[in-house]
């Protein structure tokens, strides 16, 4: 089975996500700094889940560029992933509406550690389909920064208890650690053309 389907699908669904993180930010009812300065958590909430999902975007663009297949299993894990991140824009909402208070900290936390896996498990699947020599394999390896990012998902949630702003910190840092685009694809396709 072909992928462009695969990639025109997540492409739309992405650009659907982030149309309702944007929607869901209401217009103020003032005119004065005062009244923008009440919508920072929401504002900043906004910024960091289109960070992510751009981050998402861009990593999935170069992993289904490497991808030659799919099949039924690889199907799946892409709409396992798609589901954690249509709940990006709930959560943004609720954290950035309630000032980040800790549930709604925490349950940002676990869509995010959510969507961590699902990727994972979707790499994964594509590596089944395509077989242990395939570009994804060797691209891949041992996903150190994959693996790096859900243990700090793992802190942060319950730290949401604790001290939010920990939280928020451990969630900044693993957007920080992927705004940089994973070059090992790249790098293999690029190496294998040559």
């Amino acid at each position: 089975m072909g992928k462009n389907r695969l990639e025109a699908f997540s492409d739309g669904v992405l650009a659907i996500i982030i149309t309702i993180m944007v929607l869901e930010m209401k217009v103020p009812h003032g005119a004065d700094w005062q009244t923008l300065q009440t919508l920072a958590p929401v504002f900043f909430s906004y910024i960091l889940s289109f960070i992510y999902v751009g981050i998402y975007w861009n990593n999935h663009h170069h992993l289904l560029h490497a991808v030659k297949h799919v099949s039924g299993s690889v199907l799946w894990a892409n709409l396992h992933l798609l589901f954690w991140l249509s709940l990006l824009p709930f959560v943004t909402g609720w954290m950035g509406e309630n000032h980040f208070a800790p549930l709604p900290t925490a349950l940002y936390g676990i869509a995010l550690a959510m969507a961590g896996i699902s990727y994972w498990i979707l790499v994964h699947c594509i590596i089944a389909t395509e077989g242990k020599n395939s570009l994804v394999a060797q691209a891949v390896g041992k996903d150190f920064k994959g693996v790096i990012s859900v243990v700090v998902y793992a802190v942060a949630v319950p730290l949401a208890f604790v001290n939010v702003w920990f939280a928020q910190i451990g969630y900044i840092a693993v957007a920080l650690l992927w705004l940089v685009p994973d070059r090992r694809i790249e790098k293999t396709l690029s190496e294998h053309s040559q």
